[in-house]
């Protein structure tokens, strides 16, 4: 059974990484929230000291100048991109924090971490409201992007959204929502889904998602559908009516989420979040810099759904 030193990398919030090949990538948010940085190893264990290599940073002014979140490294068709999400400097000071929008990076040479990022412009949606946390998955032989944002008529901060592909960053046809927060370990703090992720096991595809404040309150929710369901039919979701993975007092693990998946060598799915190990929070929880990386493997039971347990407590 693969366990992995916990934290696994310190100070990196919203972390997702990708298997490609026979390379592990990393990528997440830094605390300064100004850059966009990469790791890569040939294992998941030497992603821990692989250096970061910085691919973008922020410019001075603009839509993308401000508090850069949760980027996301996808390889599509040969061609590499980054989602990750951004404010305007000027709405920042005028609006308040959760201004934020879409962009995408693409870098079409072969290695992402020497390579030359372009900038391909925001996301556009059919709202123009706070959005974050884009992934992009191929499933049914099309690629889907997969995101949180605000609705203009519904009450809290985010919901789950999502919508076919007509290249990496422009959507096609009408979004779907998949989920908004009504349940109360859903609203403590904020009203929230965001963070969604993508496991596929058997027949089945899940979302997982994180909601709540990003305090101790964080936690994991879950969607699921049959794999050869419409997924543009809201009919075909199902969500669970509890969390999947919460805090652990006896652990002194706090607000896990924010979390993505990958796959050891052998093929076992790993779950990779983020937690703090306490609660003693001074200002905004963003601004805390200890939510830090963390990795454990998923289980499954008999009935196909997955078993995320508990978070384990930190390693000596």
């Amino acid at each position: 059974m693969h366990t992995w030193p916990n934290p696994f990398i310190e100070q990196r919030a919203d972390p997702f990484i990708l298997q490609d090949g026979n390379h592990y990538y990393f990528i997440a948010s830094v605390p300064e929230y100004d850059r966009l940085e990469i790791r890569r190893a040939d294992s998941l264990e030497g992603l821990r000291d692989a250096t970061p290599v910085v691919v973008w940073r922020k410019p001075e002014s603009g839509p993308m100048s401000e508090l850069i979140w949760a980027p996301e490294l996808h390889h599509i068709e040969n061609k590499w991109y980054i989602y990750f999400a951004a404010a305007h400097t000027q709405a920042l000071d005028s609006l308040g924090m959760f201004q934020h929008r879409m962009f995408a990076l693409e870098c079409t040479n072969a290695d992402p971490l020497t390579g030359i990022w372009v900038e391909k412009g925001q996301v556009k949606t059919p709202f123009d409201t706070f959005a974050l946390d884009a992934t992009t998955f191929n499933h049914q032989g099309k690629q889907w992007y997969l995101w949180a944002q605000k609705s203009p008529d519904i009450a809290g901060n985010s919901n789950i959204y999502l919508a076919e592909l007509s290249n990496p960053w422009t959507l096609k046809g009408e979004p779907l929502m998949l989920s908004k927060p009504e349940y109360d370990w859903e609203c403590r703090g904020f009203l929230v889904n965001e963070g969604p992720a993508v496991l596929r096991h058997g027949d089945t595809l899940f979302i997982s998602y994180s909601a709540s404040a990003t305090d101790e309150n964080y936690c994991m929710g879950l969607l699921w559908i049959a794999a050869d369901a419409d997924p543009l039919k809201p009919e075909n979701w199902q969500k669970s009516p509890h969390p999947v993975f919460t805090t652990s007092n006896e652990n002194r693990q706090y607000g896990p989420g924010h979390n993505s998946f990958t796959k050891t060598p052998d093929g076992e799915d790993v779950l990779i979040y983020h937690a703090r190990n306490y609660t003693e929070i001074e200002g905004d929880p963003l601004y805390d810099p200890n939510r830090h990386t963390r990795l454990k493997l998923v289980h499954w039971k008999e009935n196909g759904m997955p078993d995320f347990g508990i978070p384990p407590a930190d390693t000596p």
